[in-house]
């Protein structure tokens, strides 16, 4: 489906929001809704939701794992393994 077939104004929202998350169902594509022209909001299937949220969590992860690199903080493997041997 093309960018354009995604957008719809508000109305058609209120009107067709069972059609909507029945169509879900075959085809998951967000749909963007406008209101006076402008877009305002995204409606998305539940499944293509989670999906995002796990993907910017790992990607927040590896943001943070690239500062600390980049900072200095981190220690090797070996060393790492040897505190861990020492707790035990």
């Amino acid at each position: 489906m093309s960018l354009a077939e995604q957008i719809k104004p508000i109305s058609y929202l209120k009107s067709n929001a069972a059609d909507i998350v029945k169509e879900f169902a075959t085809n998951p594509e967000s749909i963007i809704i406008t209101q006076n022209g402008e877009a305002k909001m995204v409606v998305m299937d539940i499944g293509e939701y989670e999906r995002q949220q796990e993907t910017m969590a790992l990607l927040k992860l590896l943001n943070l794992g690239r500062k600390d690199l980049k900072e200095g903080k981190f220690q090797s493997a070996d060393d790492f393994f040897s505190e861990m041997d020492a707790e035990a």
